[in-house]
């Protein structure tokens, strides 16, 4: 049994598949906009849950943890996102599922994709929306260094790609339902500490204490979370306030 964190999703079980069945469907909405052959270079892959998505084409997984990329069924390597080991121009196409808001300066994560793009290639780069993820004035998930809105992924993205275009991945009511009851709680904890102290708490003490939180709020079975399935997202054009995650696919 996979270890509770919030750092990465690896298993729709334990009260985790509505975040499980929501990386999968974001990696199906996005495999249709990459092109239809050539390499791609899945970053920030994780367990590479969803690889199979990419199918037919050949993909690469890099992500910083060893132990993640451990067992899967295509090439893999340990490296960090903003310091990719490869030259310029080797993949058609990349993709980034929620992994950018994991380290504290994207501009360099998207820089080293676009890098290893051939011209022409397409990027295709999700992360969540600041306006919908928990607070959006405040970034209350330890694992995230940043949280955006959709005219700030524009910013992050505009300066090495030739053409940014965005859109949005978008919930069902069902599962808009779910987090809302997710925010109710995170509510209700935090006016707990009105004076907001846990700025000073070390992230790596607030990484424990909020996978510790995270596996007991999902420790109750709940029938509702196990009905979510990828059809419960859909991928759409702006507006994009309430969208779930917003979606950048930029071209080089």
């Amino acid at each position: 049994m996979s270890r509770v964190t919030g750092e990465r999703v690896t298993t729709p079980e334990r009260g985790f598949n509505p975040t499980y069945q929501r990386h999968v469907a974001a990696y199906a909405r996005c495999a249709e906009l990459l092109p239809a052959d050539g390499l791609v270079l899945d970053v920030g892959a994780g367990t590479g849950h969803s690889a199979e998505l990419l199918a037919p084409r050949e993909s690469v997984a890099v992500d910083i943890d060893a132990g993640a990329l451990r067992g899967q069924a295509r090439a893999t390597v340990v490296a960090d996102m903003r310091a990719l080991p490869f030259p310029d121009g080797h993949f058609a196409a990349a993709i980034a599922v929620q992994s950018i808001e994991h380290v504290p300066d994207p501009e360099r994560a998207v820089a080293e994709i676009a890098r290893v793009l051939k011209p022409g290639g397409v990027a295709v780069i999700v992360t969540p929306n600041r306006l919908t993820f928990a607070r959006p004035d405040e970034i209350i998930d330890p694992y995230h260094h940043v949280e955006l809105d959709a005219d700030q992924v524009r910013a992050l993205c505009a300066p090495p790609f030739a053409d940014v275009e965005l859109r949005g991945l978008f919930g069902s009511d069902r599962y808009r339902a779910l987090v809302a009851d997710e925010h109710r709680r995170v509510d209700a904890l935090l006016r707990r500490d009105a004076l907001r102290l846990r700025r000073f708490v070390p992230r790596r003490a607030r990484q424990l204490l909020y996978d510790l939180l995270l596996a007991r709020a999902r420790s109750n079975p709940d029938p509702r979370a196990a009905a979510i399935t990828p059809d419960d997202f859909r991928l759409a054009d702006p507006p994009l306030e309430e969208c779930l995650d917003v979606v950048a696919i930029c071209r080089a």
